[in-house]
């Protein structure tokens, strides 16, 4: 069977995180920053380390079958690739920003002069909304330009703003893009080995999103406490050497775990304990 290629970030904010995630699935990754690519021929899956942003190309090209990469980066590069799954990292919202005070609306943009280092994006997004402005590609930071007389706006991600306001600008208008780390596939195009892929690496995400929890309570208060703790498919129920006792495991969702097991100790529950899922299947 042939090996599923797959195009990996070799640096910048999604790299690391990518590489846990893959490994966390079970797959190899490189020990070292300067490998380009590493073969896990156990798990059937060849893996490339590329710019994040050529990673589309390459996919869209189908020279390579699928890809990490950033939302903002696919939909710039204008490649025949599309989402397959939210990765749920690398999080940011992509926006335009000028001197303080000087803008406030969006159709104050036309007839400006917009430095940004995604033109594909920003350009789709005039369009859609009928705004004629001059689109400059400039790569790396680009809040200098305006101070430098290049452009009269920008457009960026922007995380906390501190870098903007550093520079005298501030945000304005609706966001463009919000963007987060994505798995690609060649549009159409579903590669042999693929599901299997998926499936692990969706097995991750569940996993960092529950906990396994288990809790010993009497038998009489069992439909209430099933009822804050359905799991899955349903929780396991087991009887306990206690008379009139059973225990209890569910997987329940991390965010409000916490004030789950409160809830669970008011109507008797007890030996409540949280446990983390590294991986699964559902």
């Amino acid at each position: 069977m042939s090996l599923l290629r797959v195009a990996v970030p070799n640096k910048g904010s999604l790299s690391q995180s990518a590489s846990d995630i893959l490994r966390e699935s079970g797959y190899r990754q490189r020990s070292d920053s300067k490998e380009l690519s590493l073969t896990d021929a156990e798990n059937g899956v060849e893996f490339f380390y590329l710019r994040p942003r050529d990673i589309a190309l390459y996919v869209g090209e189908g020279t390579l079958d699928v890809g990490i990469t950033g939302r903002d980066l696919l939909l710039d590069s204008g490649a025949s690739a599309v989402e397959s799954l939210d990765l749920g990292f690398g999080r940011s919202t992509f926006r335009f920003a000028g001197p303080a005070g000087r803008y406030s609306d969006l159709a104050q943009l036309a007839g400006t002069r917009i430095a940004t280092s995604y033109v594909g994006i920003v350009e789709a997004f005039l369009a859609e909304r009928g705004i004629e402005a001059s689109v400059t590609r400039l790569d790396g930071a680009v809040e200098s330009s305006i101070q430098l007389g290049v452009a009269d706006v920008i457009a960026d991600v922007v995380e906390t703003g501190s870098t903007l306001r550093h520079a005298g600008l501030e945000t304005f208008g609706e966001p463009i893009l919000q963007s987060e780390a994505v798995l690609i596939t060649r549009q159409g195009d579903v590669p042999e080995g693929f599901d299997i892929f998926k499936r692990r690496v969706d097995g991750v995400l569940t996993a960092r999103s529950f906990v396994m929890m288990d809790y010993d309570i009497e038998e009489r208060h069992v439909t209430a406490a099933v009822a804050l703790t359905p799991g899955i498919e349903g929780p396991t129920i087991s009887p306990l050497h206690r008379e009139g006792w059973v225990a209890v495991r569910a997987m329940v969702p991390r965010a409000g775990a916490q004030r789950l097991m409160d809830e669970l100790w008011s109507i008797g529950a007890r030996g409540i304990l949280t446990t983390d899922i590294h991986a699964c299947r559902l």
